[in-house]
């Protein structure tokens, strides 16, 4: 059996706020965020729209992608961590909002890598048949969790969902390796304070991630017999073009086959590489056949990557 994706989805606040809008928050500027992070932009829900919301909007679009019926989910599992609240689940509010009333639920916890443990988790409950049909999402409120008084976490961050329903596919597509890793020691680095407020150590986070990045990237290609110039399009985690393109000059991938919506939205956490993925899935980016190398990290520290065949 063949696991992959069926179909994606995604969803971004309508609230625009640029690094212009950012100098009148903190001391900064539009040219020091864009070159050290490729970030000209982000989206911030209002007090209104919650993690839940948002992960149901992207949700919505992928099942009608995939045309698979609420009905039809085994499982939902979202990557988040900034929930609605600590209990019950965004997966269980969703569940209930979507009718998915055969579903099981429940969410993930490993920051912006939360997306590929969602993703690897659902491959395996496929391929023992336990299940059929998996939605799993990313969605971030990151806004909720951001000290606006510190200017160098505020203007990375942003908030949306992303969302793949995921099942069988042909033979030969689909999911074809895989990576997950986690070094616990380096938590201290990138955490959630008492105060509720997301903490970087960016100097740290940055040096862990252009060595892991590219190094889980170069590992699943490896692992199905495959050369670096087989790939096709890069889906990394959006957190900072440097570490971003650190990973495409390992592939040796053109910049136009590597996904870089964080120009727009900035980081999502584990939203970001859904959100990308379903975006170069809806501009024609990605077509049948191509192969795709999907990497992260994040908070833990976490990391995972797959290499997918696309296609049904």
């Amino acid at each position: 059996m063949s696991v992959g994706i069926l179909g994606t989805g995604h969803y971004v606040p309508t609230k625009v706020v640029t690094n212009k809008d950012m100098e009148k928050i903190v001391d900064t500027n539009d040219e020091w965020i864009r070159t050290r992070t490729g970030i000209e932009e982000r989206r911030i829900a209002d007090d209104d729209t919650d993690t839940s919301d948002m992960a149901y909007f992207a949700a919505e679009n992928a099942l009608e992608e995939a045309n698979v019926k609420a009905e039809e989910l085994d499982l939902i599992l979202v990557a988040t961590v900034t929930p609605d609240s600590p209990f019950p689940s965004v997966a269980c509010r969703l569940q209930d909002r979507l009718g998915a009333t055969q579903a099981a639920a429940m969410d993930v916890s490993a920051a912006c890598s939360g997306f590929m443990y969602g993703l690897i988790t659902a491959k395996q409950f496929i391929d023992t048949k336990t299940y059929k049909h998996i939605l799993v999402i990313g969605v971030e409120k990151l806004s909720k969790i951001t000290d606006w008084e510190d200017r160098n976490t505020c203007v990375l961050f942003g908030d949306g969902a992303g969302a793949a329903v995921v099942g069988e596919v042909s033979e030969g597509k689909g999911i074809l390796s895989f990576e997950l890793g986690a070094n616990g020691s380096g938590g201290k680095y990138l955490y959630q304070d008492e105060h509720d407020h997301l903490i970087q150590n960016g100097r740290e986070v940055f040096k862990f991630a252009v060595r892991q990045m590219p190094k889980s990237a170069v590992n699943v290609i490896e692992k199905i017999g495959y050369n670096k110039e087989d790939v096709d399009y890069l889906i990394p985690h959006q957190a900072n073009i440097r570490i971003m393109d650190a990973a495409r000059e390992k592939l040796g991938i053109s910049e136009d086959k590597m996904a870089t919506s964080i120009k727009r939205y900035g980081n999502n956490s584990a939203a970001s590489i859904p959100i990308a993925l379903s975006e170069a899935v809806k501009n024609g980016n990605i077509k049948d056949n191509d192969l795709l190398v999907l990497v992260g990290f994040g908070g833990g520290l976490t990391w995972g990557a797959v290499a997918l065949r696309w296609g049904k």
